[in-house]
């Protein structure tokens, strides 16, 4: 009998693990996890830095090949799928918010936030693209190129790229950390209202106990292996 979809994890991990090589010979950065996500939760994943949280989002996204294991999203097997196939199913089913923005330079916030309904075919890419940077609050700004915008701004275009896909999985990492405590506060908050806006499921690391206190699921990472809140 066929799974029902709605049964089916947004997220099922299962035995992942990444080593690389290094001066000594080879480094273990993620080590046999483990763990499933069910659709629409929120889960903030925490650790040291150097702890694995960055490379193992990086493996959630289809951005990187792990050394074993298999990461399913929506219960597609993502690394039976090639490099091709898994950036169809990013442009499909994942938004990824990075620290650093990752905006274009030579393209406004219009052009930032259309270019992922664009890669997909969209033909109301504009009027989409506008609507959502209204809603982040930068209907006034659609024409200014990234490095005519504050840091809270870049990354509210970054936020409105992420979500303009209405994606059913969004993946953060330190969404706040390039930004001063008051200007990331609020883009957190505009993060999540979005995200229950939209019923996606939000996966972020964070090292702000704040942030993770917010999500209604913490996951430690400490030294490469899930040591807490790894159940589904």
């Amino acid at each position: 009998m066929q799974e029902n979809s709605k049964t089916i994890p947004a997220i099922k991990v299962t035995g992942l693990t990444k080593k690389v090589a290094d001066a000594s010979g080879e480094l273990t950065i993620l080590s046999d996890v483990h763990f499933t996500v069910q659709p629409g939760a929120t889960v903030a994943l925490v650790g040291a830095s150097g702890s694995g949280k960055s490379t193992l989002l990086g493996l959630l996204a289809g951005l990187d090949t792990p050394s074993a294991g298999e990461v399913s999203i929506d219960g597609t097997a993502l690394y039976r799928l090639d490099e091709d196939g898994r950036a169809a199913l990013r442009k499909e089913k994942i938004g990824f918010v990075f620290q650093s923005f990752q905006l274009l330079s030579h393209l406004t916030a219009l052009e930032n936030v259309m270019l992922p309904l664009e890669l997909r075919g969209d033909r109301d890419a504009q009027p989409k693209a506008d609507a959502m940077l209204a809603r982040v609050g930068l209907a006034a700004r659609t024409g200014h190129y990234p490095k005519f915008l504050s840091g809270g701004e870049q990354q509210r275009v970054a936020l409105a790229r992420a979500f303009v896909t209405d994606p059913p999985l969004l993946l953060a990492d330190e969404p706040t950390g390039s930004l001063d405590a008051a200007t990331g506060a609020a883009v957190i908050e505009l993060m999540f209202r979005l995200n229950r806006e939209q019923g996606s499921t939000l996966v972020l690391v964070t090292h702000d106990p704040a942030i993770a206190a917010m999500c209604e699921r913490r996951m430690t990472i400490h030294a490469g292996q899930m040591i807490d809140g790894s159940a589904a």
